[in-house]
């Protein structure tokens, strides 16, 4: 399944070269009259997928993409363009330009969808770009226990005590069910990318115990690939 990503704002020079790198085709779209920038489509283009750099009125370009049908990811570089349907107020990755080679890297097309588990603490703010967010101050906290304190959701200790609390295992349990109806229905719509995103205080024990054991579940099927993000460790 291919892949067409807009990108708008500012540096779209820079853009098109993180994703003609990456091995996406640059190059306008029938149905984005004035709204593409005129660069040859044949530059790049390796994996099918598509970058359209967006310059002048973005909004009209993605109007005309979305009474099309398209579908389509949608990336800003630099501040915001003050427009309310312009590419910043409906970007899905909102980035610098240095940020752009590894974007254009991970927006490449998959055979399978990613599922993304990521672990965070609230006290360090949410993670950009999570698709659900997973609130596990619920359950009780191995910081609190001196020998556990020290240690991380990837020491056996710790994922012992998270894991021991029956409400972990429920909530695993609901989650798994949950997502095994849910990430086809995600792959149909096109999606290539999806983020779970577990939270607890600090970041270092029960998200990364939840993450990790998510992970390890979904990870036995062969609808989707994997990765497991710890942000604080």
């Amino acid at each position: 399944m291919s892949r067409l990503v807009f990108v708008g704002g500012t540096d779209l020079e820079a853009a098109v070269d993180a994703f003609a790198e990456a091995g996406f085709a640059i190059g306008p779209l029938p149905f984005a009259p004035g709204g593409a920038k005129d660069l040859p489509a044949e530059r790049g283009g390796e994996s099918g997928d598509r970058m359209v750099p967006l310059a002048g009125d973005a909004s009209a370009a993605l109007k005309a993409a979305d009474a099309a049908g398209a579908r389509y990811e949608l990336v800003h570089v630099g501040p915001d363009d003050g427009s309310p349907e312009g590419s910043h107020a409906r970007a899905h990755h909102r980035v610098a330009a240095a940020e752009l080679p590894a974007l254009a890297r991970r927006l490449r097309s998959r055979e399978k969808l990613l599922v993304r588990c990521v672990a965070f603490g609230y006290k360090h703010g949410l993670p950009a770009g999570a698709d659900w967010v997973v609130d596990a101050r619920f359950l009780d906290n191995p910081y609190w226990v001196e020998d556990l304190r020290p240690q991380t959701g990837l020491d056996p200790a710790v994922r012992r005590y998270v894991l021991a609390q029956p409400a972990a295992g429920e909530l695993l349990d609901n989650l798994e069910r949950t997502m095994a109806g849910l990430l086809p229905a995600y792959r149909s719509q096109g999606r290539q990318e999806l983020t779970i995103a577990f939270g607890c205080t600090g970041g270092r024990h029960r998200s990364v115990v939840l993450a990790a054991e998510l992970a390890r579940r979904l990870g036995g099927g062969e609808q989707v690939d994997v990765e497991t993000e710890f942000r604080e460790l």
